[in-house]
């Protein structure tokens, strides 16, 4: 039966927004109209589809406050963080809107006439975001998609589908084609699954657990669907003694604290070389211990709460599990608000074996395990083992040793001396069960194309 989806706010469990969510047949409608709107789309001019998508990035950029103030209410998120969070879905319509005029083919030399590649639309996308990042991570599929002449279908996550349907009223009031970019709201196994099964869905691009990535994939396959698989990490970062240990220590908390933790790239395997570990947790205890936890509005806040009852229970209980069944574990922990509110302190773990499921699964909160290595190749070992490979950081003095770090770890981005991963100017993607294809950079509209090839004769 169609049911509603109830929205919480994760600071006060306060009841934000009741949301219909989409049935099988929804969809079936929603790709019918979408694919009508993409083919109209894909035949404007490349400068008037350009100009429709900045058009919707200054639109964006107009209700910034609005957008960030309803991304704190139902996610939880600092409101700093929130206002990044819109920011980057302007700077990703604009820089998408830049790539529609120079979405390229080439002319290949052969023999006895002229080859061309041409690049053409998919058709109708379905994009199934994630709620810890609801809007940028549904602008980093949608953007592109659209920029390449596609209809975009949005599922939201079942507590995060309120910025994702005020961003489609204000596609609508920037002029992008009504039906062009349509916003399901809807349970995972109904709407999701609805999408990735249906014959109209040219491709599906996934942000989310590897469990849920996995069923995705194989579903897709029946059809030969393209998809895009953004999914968990573990990720590392990684201290020699060479380093400047106040500096990584000071930009440590934040690396695996942002968000609550409830982020794939977060950098909650500390891996600290043994001649610096003493040294270096006296330095990073205090830094986590000081973090401000509390309402996500005040602009003081460094980190709100977990979005929902269940994560918090699921962060409690690797937290317990490891503090309370291995002997010599200790844990560091910040302090966070009493009462209301689904929060969780910020939480240092030391004294566990590499292979303890804190050191190795994704707890996907604010909780970070410290681990010793040995050398230049027992940190390369350490931080390859696990099935994961989205990020991490690495942190040395020596340019040599960076480099062969960085060509060791298995990972599709890391950082040296810093703890970015994301910029919607270069590729963002994993290894291993972290996922399949790229996000964002240069090439992100070539991944919603199709490439033909037309041979041309010049032969008499």
């Amino acid at each position: 039966m169609p049911h509603e989806l109830h929205v919480l706010n994760p600071a006060t469990e306060e009841l934000v927004a009741t949301v219909p969510a989409a049935t099988p047949a929804d969809v079936d409608t929603a790709v019918v109209r979408a694919a009508e709107a993409q083919r109209s789309w894909a035949a404007a001019a490349p400068a008037d589809r350009a100009r429709v998508l900045r058009r919707f990035a200054a639109t964006v950029d107009a209700h910034l406050e609005e957008l960030a103030l309803l991304e704190v209410r139902e996610a939880g998120h600092t409101l700093g963080n929130a206002r990044w969070e819109a920011g980057n879905v302007r700077d990703l319509l604009d820089y998408a809107a830049g790539g529609v005029e120079r979405l390229n083919g080439r002319q290949i030399p052969v023999p006895g006439g002229l080859d061309i590649t041409i690049l053409e639309p998919l058709g109708v996308v379905g994009v199934i975001a994630p709620w810890n990042f609801p809007m940028p991570i549904a602008a980093w599929a949608t953007a592109p998609a659209l920029a390449a002449g596609n209809a975009v279908i949005l599922k939201p996550a079942e507590t995060t589908p309120l910025t994702a349907l005020r961003l489609a009223e204000l596609a609508l009031e920037a002029g992008l084609p009504e039906r062009l970019f349509q916003v399901l709201p809807g349970e995972g196994p109904v709407a999701g699954n609805a999408l990735v099964e249906h014959p109209g869905i040219a491709k599906i691009v996934f942000t989310g657990s590897t469990r849920v990535g996995k069923q995705i994939m194989a579903k897709a396959a029946g059809q030969v669907k393209r998809v895009t698989l953004e999914l968990g990490g573990k990720s590392p970062n990684i201290v020699f003694a060479d380093a400047d240990l106040e500096a990584a220590a000071a930009a440590a908390p934040m690396a695996f604290l942002d968000n609550s933790g409830q982020d794939c790239c977060a950098r909650t395997r500390i891996l600290v070389q043994r001649t610096a570990y003493d040294r270096f947790l006296e330095l990073l205890t205090p830094a986590v211990e000081e973090i401000v936890v509390g309402d996500p509005l005040d602009e003081r806040t460094q980190m709100g709460p977990l979005i929902s009852r269940a994560q918090l229970d699921r962060v409690r209980s690797y937290v317990t599990g490891a503090t309370e069944h291995t002997p010599g574990a200790d844990a560091v922990r910040g302090k966070a608000p009493e009462g209301p509110g689904f929060w969780f302190p910020p939480t240092l773990l030391t004294g566990l074996p590499e292979d303890a499921p804190c050191a190795v699964e994704e707890v996907f909160g604010p909780v970070a395990v410290v681990l010793p290595f040995e050398d230049e190749a027992d940190a390369v070992r350490l931080a390859n083992a696990t099935p994961y490979g989205l990020s991490g950081s690495i942190w040395t003095r020596d340019v040599g040793r960076a480099l062969r770090a960085s060509r060791a770890v298995r990972a599709g981005n890391l950082s040296v001396n810093s703890h970015s991963s994301v910029r919607y100017w270069t590729p963002f993607g994993g290894f291993g069960q972290s996922g399949l294809g790229r996000e964002l950079g240069p090439d992100a509209l070539t991944a919603f194309t199709e490439t033909k090839n037309v041979f041309i004769s010049t032969e008499a």
